[in-house]
């Protein structure tokens, strides 16, 4: 009788075991922790939705990160990548921003910087700016006046602070164009932090700064949502990629991410966009 007992007492051990670990195991393959965008040792992930079919779709090759806050998941394609540095390129611009308010490079989102006359990449930029164009047409010309304006020791004070990626900006001859061609490096995970304390108001600025930045990343707002974002485009050695990171202001949560694909030909520029609209849409959003 008492081993029948002992028999059957395994028995039952047993299959709670693997129940439990089904269990586990389904809630992972729905939805990933937060603890995923502090460890970037997780090599695969299992997810749904799918995402890695509108990668395919729009024949490139990248990352994406999307945070829902308010349930504290993180649905992913490309993990490698998600933890993998990048140049920032034009995403620094959002900290570029705050930095260039707090320390009185350029007083507010309207006042105006003079164009020099040099001739440029995009003929939108040549012309005058303010702030709030500049971001949107992602002037370089604009911002690296305003590196060069907070100066060298005050910008390392602040991407420091912020803990900003690497929080490498090279050296003083490097001021305007570390975000662009120097060691300055931001992993999509990364991004997803800096953005979360960005609308939490957990950077080392003021609630001005902050408010004003927020304002002048908006990209889309309608009665059902809003969208906050800057897109981003770097040319190293290694060979060109662009950003697409942000966040969605929708039913009464919000919703980071961060978009990191290959740019081979000019048409993939429009792809970083459109990617993070299809797996935001998975979602049920936008």
């Amino acid at each position: 009788m008492n081993k029948l007992f002992r028999s059957v007492t395994l028995a039952m051990m047993v299959f709670g075991f693997i129940a439990t670990l089904l269990l586990s195991t389904a809630r992972s393959a729905l939805t990933v922790p937060n603890s995923i965008i502090e460890s970037p040792s997780h090599a695969e992930v299992a997810q749904v939705p799918d995402f890695k079919r509108h990668f395919q779709t729009l024949g490139i090759e990248g990352s994406i990160i999307i945070h829902d806050s308010k349930r504290d998941r993180v649905y992913l394609y490309n993990p490698q990548r998600n933890a993998t540095p990048f140049l920032p390129a034009s995403t620094f611009k959002i900290l570029n921003s705050l930095i260039s308010l707090e320390t009185g490079a350029i007083a507010d989102e309207v006042a105006v910087l003079t164009w020099d006359g040099i001739p440029r990449f995009l003929p939108t930029w040549n012309r005058d700016l303010n702030l709030r164009e500049a971001i949107k047409i992602s002037a370089v010309w604009f911002y690296q006046v305003l590196a060069r304006r907070v100066g060298y020791e005050s910008m390392q004070k602040w991407v420091t602070q912020a803990d900003y990626g690497n929080q490498n900006i090279g050296s003083p001859e490097d001021i305007d164009k570390f975000w662009l061609t120097g060691e300055l490096r931001i992993t999509p995970q990364e991004q997803i932090q800096f953005l979360r304390r960005l609308y939490d108001n957990e950077l080392p600025f003021s609630a001005r700064s902050l408010s004003i930045v927020k304002d002048i990343i908006t990209v889309e707002k309608t009665p059902d949502y809003t969208l906050r974002a800057k897109t981003g485009w770097g040319q190293p050695d290694t060979g060109e990629f662009g950003w697409f990171v942000g966040y969605l202001e929708q039913n009464d949560n919000v919703y980071f991410f961060a978009t990191n694909i290959d740019i081979r030909n000019p048409s993939d520029a429009s792809a970083r966009l459109e990617v993070t609209r299809l797996c935001l849409q998975d979602l049920g959003l936008l």
